[in-house]
Parts: structure tokens; sequence; C-alpha cells
């Protein structure tokens, strides 16, 4: 039997970067169950004891302490949640300390700072409209504008994968999907042909694409375990033959499958 924890993401802002470092570290760990809480915009007094008083209520129905991951930077605010009867782990402190010691400089303490990344709001609002715009083989029209088009068959994770490439990263991401006729004819789809150098397929293994499609479609014969095996056995044999790089997305996230293909690509975040 596994066991059961409650994990808090605690932050001064939207919680993001403390999250996605916690969840991180917690994946190493098999053995037990969390129950991942994040609370954002801690950045009052008032609000920090709110959240003490909801971490310590965690610990008396779990039984045990829960685990908590700050990133508060007011040193008030985090004195009160440190009183929790919790683990706490202030990430910026293990972090920061041992870095302001080896440049020999205070650092800012500046709430917001984990989000400043070099990344324009207007980059990142301009190539998530481009994503939606090139989403499916929706829009054809300034295709050439694209860093990279994901090809592949319907579910298989490339709408996700532009989406995030375009928020995260800034990166002008389209996706078109290989259908039947495509299949017919054996052929990448007419409007992608000539940027065959910016293409880049998705892959995933029958099985679980029949298990995603059935959550839409169930008892029809899309999401059927004999068409979803025909369907990727094409489009494999497809690009392929094309000459197009695949990645299987079976058992990676949309992080990974995005954070994967600036590595194979070369794409820089803007």
């Amino acid at each position: 039997m596994s066991q059961k924890r409650s994990a808090f993401f605690v932050s001064d802002r939207t919680g993001i970067t403390v999250e996605k470092l916690g969840r991180s570290m917690l994946s190493q760990f098999d053995g037990v169950e969390f129950k991942p809480v994040t609370l954002p915009f801690v950045d009052s007094v008032e609000k920090a004891r709110a959240a003490v008083r909801q971490i310590n209520t965690a610990a008396v129905e779990d039984g045990c302490r829960p685990l908590v991951f700050s990133t508060l930077i007011v040193p008030q605010i985090h004195d009160i949640l440190e009183q929790a009867n919790a683990l706490v782990l202030d990430l910026f402190d293990r972090f920061i300390v041992p870095i302001e010691n080896e440049l020999g400089i205070r650092s800012s303490h500046a709430v917001g700072r984990s989000h400043e990344t070099g990344l324009h709001y207007d980059t990142r609002m301009d190539a998530v409209n481009y994503a939606l715009n090139h989403d499916d083989g929706g829009v054809t029209r300034d295709l050439g504008r694209a860093q990279i088009i994901l090809v592949g068959v319907s579910r298989c994770g490339k709408s996700p994968t532009t989406l995030y490439l375009a928020l995260q990263f800034g990166i002008f991401a389209a996706n078109y999907p290989l259908v039947a006729e495509d299949f017919d004819n054996n052929a990448l789809p007419s409007a992608v042909r000539p940027l065959i150098d910016k293409v880049h397929g998705l892959t995933i293994q029958p099985e679980r694409l029949a298990q995603i499609r059935a959550e839409r479609m169930p008892n029809s014969r899309y999401a059927s375990l004999e068409n979803c095996r025909k369907e990727v056995r094409l489009a494999e044999e497809m690009m392929r033959g094309a000459g197009i790089p695949m990645l299987d997305v079976t058992t990676i996230s949309v992080e990974e499958i995005a954070t994967t293909l600036l590595h194979l690509t070369g794409l820089k975040r803007h």
C-alpha cells in the first residue's frame, strides 16, 4: 500500500515555477501518492496565515506532515509559512544563498523575478495566435512562417505541443494531421511538401492511441485498435519514405515532447 501525503506549492506569484520544481523532485518517489495543492499569490501576512491553516488541516487529515515547496521572497511572509506543521522547503534559500556567497553580492529579493525569462509577451502571443490559426491544417496561408511543422495521426499530441512551443518558447509552430486521403495517395499533404525541412513527425503506440480516441469517441471505428494500428503503420511508412524524423510520444509529456523537438531542431527561445 502506497503512502499518501499532501504536497503544497506556495508562491507569491503564479506558482508555476515552484510547482514545476516541486513536481520534478516528487516524481523521484514511486512509493508515495502525493496530493498536490498549489497556493499562488501568497503575497501578504493574511494570505500566509490562511495557507498555514490549510497546510495544518491537511496534516491532521493525512496523519503526517505535508511537504511544502516555497518560493516566497518577503521574509516576514516566509517566516509565517515556516510555522506550519510541515516540512517547508524554501527553494530560493536553497539556491540563492549559495549563489550570493559565490558571487559576493546580495540578490535583489524582488517579487516576481523568477518569471522574467527574457521572452517578450507580444512574441508569445503572436506565436500562440499562429499556432491556433495553423492547427490541424486549418489554414495554409503563411505556412512558410512556421519554424516547425508537426505531422502525425489524429490525437497523437500535435495541437498541445504546438501550443506549448508557442506559449513557453515563442516558437511559431503549425501542425497537420495525416488522414485517409494522404494514406490513399501515400504522400504528405501538398501544403507541407515544399517545407519538408521544417517537418517533424509524431508517432504513438496504437494501443495508447486507441485509449485516447476512445475518451473522445467511444465504440467508434475511429477509436478501434484495428484502425489505430492501420493509421499508425501507414503514417510511419509515409514519414520514413519522406525522410521525416519521428518522435515516439507514447510515454512522454507535452513538456518533454517540446523540449526534445527544440533539442533536435536547434530552435531557440525567442
